[in-house]
């Protein structure tokens, strides 16, 4: 399998996932799509990976499923189907990993594409940036996730709006709507998405991926399940060094502004 259709580094803890099919719009094809499951769980299994960017070249961020791919290469709906599975399964792994996540949209995203986008935790959009479905205008339904991460990241009812309509939000409507987390020019998306990224590997980011993670994993749970994943989830926190030093730290601070407000 060619890993040339998904660019992956790893520097300092930082992995750089990049989708690198520019003349297509970055659209996942057949092989894109078993490369993304392959990257997502190499990247999520690496214990020096500390947090993700989530990138892309060229004009558009990604277009979704390649439907010239589909419609030239004699594909079944069996075929497509599996194919769906395996990009799914990408999907699950990072959205559902320990590895806070944040995407730099630097272009349109379409189709499946929202479902990729939504993948991240954190989005940063280009104030260019369009948002658009589309897949019923081909006679298509949602798939990459779109019907679960859509509706979660801006509610039933708007999910609805893009779905059902051929409408193509901008980046100002996405970030109204709760789509996307901030929007800047495009000239400054990538070094926004690292200065996050650098938040969270500076900080405690394994605090963080683990707040993401109980997010993630907490939609689709009971609320005792969840309530017993957080007590178990702080406790294992509170047991490495990390937390304890930082703990300790602000447990000082807290003193010493108390006692600078009782002599003041």
């Amino acid at each position: 399998m060619s890993s040339d259709s998904i660019l992956v580094t790893v520097e300092g803890g930082l992995a750089r996932v990049t989708f690198n099919r520019p003349a297509f719009l970055n659209a996942m094809d057949f092989e894109m799509g078993g490369r993304w499951r392959d990257v997502a769980h190499e990247i999520t299994s690496d214990p020096t990976v500390g947090a993700v960017i989530l990138d892309a070249a060229g004009p558009a961020f990604c277009a979704g499923g390649d439907v010239i791919a589909m419609a030239t290469s004699q594909a079944t709906g069996a075929d497509v189907t599996g194919a769906a599975h395996t990009i799914h399964d990408g999907i699950r792994t990072f959205a559902l990993s320990d590895k806070p996540i944040v995407a730099a949209v630097q272009g349109a995203v379409a189709g499946g594409g929202l479902g990729l986008m939504l993948t991240a935790d954190y989005i940063v959009a280009a104030d260019t940036a369009k948002f658009v479905s589309r897949y019923a205008n081909i006679g298509l339904t949602p798939d990459l996730g779109v019907t679960t991460l859509l509706p979660a990241a801006i509610g039933q009812r708007r999910a609805l709006q893009l779905l059902l309509q051929d409408r193509t939000l901008s980046a100002e409507e996405a970030l109204d709507w709760g789509l996307v987390a901030e929007v800047l020019p495009r000239d400054e998306v990538a070094g926004r998405a690292e200065e996050v990224a650098r938040f969270w590997l500076d900080n405690a980011t394994a605090a963080f991926g683990q707040a993401k993670r109980l997010v993630r994993v907490g939609a689709g749970r009971t609320l005792p399940e969840n309530l017993d994943d957080e007590a178990a989830t702080i406790g294992a926190r509170f047991d490495t060094d990390e937390a304890r030093m930082r703990v300790a730290a602000f447990a000082a601070a807290s003193r010493k502004q108390t006692s600078a407000k009782e002599n003041a």
